[in-house]
């Protein structure tokens, strides 16, 4: 080989180098740059245009501590979040549980951060001041009923909530079939709208019993001061994870760590704290991770191999 060509050679594969390098680097500084604007979701637990102006704050406490613009907006379903969050169209969604595994599974979504609420004290359904990470199904039924325990729901007609409800179908369904009763099979399930539609099913002897989230005899407390006497709990589901914020996965890191602490901040001020108890009754947020969620995961499936 010629000087020339080993010259040229040379010169070739020093291009080729230098190319990779700037190529890498490029990656690199895109994965870890920060978003330009961020868009935020919620799904409306009541009137769209009532929580709409509830969260609409949000965007100017999120935008100061981030330095980028935020938008602020509503979507009619958590389906439509999910979609919403798998096209890019939004970067964080605030999603319940099932909705959360669901974008996970469809690759949509990331666990940002868990919600705090207060704990409940039994008996009398009390709200503690401690915040906690989780809350329970139970089971309602009339105060001198003869169903005592769980055991008695065998041939009884219950009130339920839509079947993706972890307090008001999927846990105590899925406990119940563990311990051998399938109330599917068994029962007389009568589905309804509303934890209150529930307690007071039980009320007014429409249903023998209703699986509810803890405490929902205090929804219907100031339309039926005496429900705490006339409805009780014989049963309680075990620990359910809060709500989440999750992100995109394609969310850099370093910008996923700044919007949890902004979030962490934003629920210990004022204004922050009123927005987030006024738009889901959440209280704050703290670091959580993915497998917090396995025990909804495992009785999702219970649910699905029992409709087989």
């Amino acid at each position: 080989m010629t000087k020339i060509k080993k010259f040229i050679l040379a010169f070739l594969v020093l291009l080729l180098a230098v190319g990779a390098t700037a190529c890498s680097n490029k990656k690199t500084a895109s994965s870890s740059s920060e978003p330009k604007s961020l868009n935020v979701q919620f799904v409306p637990s009541v009137g769209a245009n009532k929580l709409q102006a509830r969260a609409k704050p949000m965007e100017k406490l999120l935008s100061k501590r981030l330095g980028i613009p935020v938008h602020v907006s509503m979507s009619t379903d958590y389906n439509g979040l999910v979609e919403a969050m798998k096209s890019k169209k939004v970067d964080v969604g605030f999603l319940p549980s099932d909705a959360y595994i669901m974008a996970h599974k469809q690759g949509a979504a990331n666990l940002l951060l868990k919600a705090e609420r207060y704990g409940i004290r039994q008996p009398g359904g009390v709200a503690t001041k401690e915040l906690v990470t989780f809350y329970r199904g139970e089971i309602l039924v009339k105060k001198g009923s003869k169903i005592k325990t769980w055991k008695d729901l065998k041939g009884k007609s219950i009130s339920v909530q839509d079947v993706t409800s972890d307090s008001g179908y999927v846990f105590p369904v899925a406990e119940l079939k563990q311990k051998g009763l399938d109330v599917t099979k068994s029962c007389k399930i009568v589905s309804v709208k509303g934890a209150d539609q529930g307690v007071l099913n039980v009320l007014n002897g429409d249903t023998d019993a209703a699986f509810v989230f803890e405490d929902a005899r205090n929804v219907v407390k100031n339309d039926e001061p005496k429900i705490m006497d006339k409805v009780i709990p014989i049963y309680f589901t075990k620990a359910i994870p809060n709500d989440t914020i999750s992100v995109v996965p394609n969310m850099p890191k370093d910008f996923q760590k700044k919007l949890a602490q902004a979030f962490i901040d934003i629920s210990k001020t004022e204004q922050g704290k009123h927005i987030i108890e006024s738009v889901y009754s959440h209280e704050g947020y703290v670091h959580a991770q993915d497998s917090d969620y396995n025990i909804i995961r495992k009785y999702n499936k219970i649910i699905a191999a029992n409709k087989k």
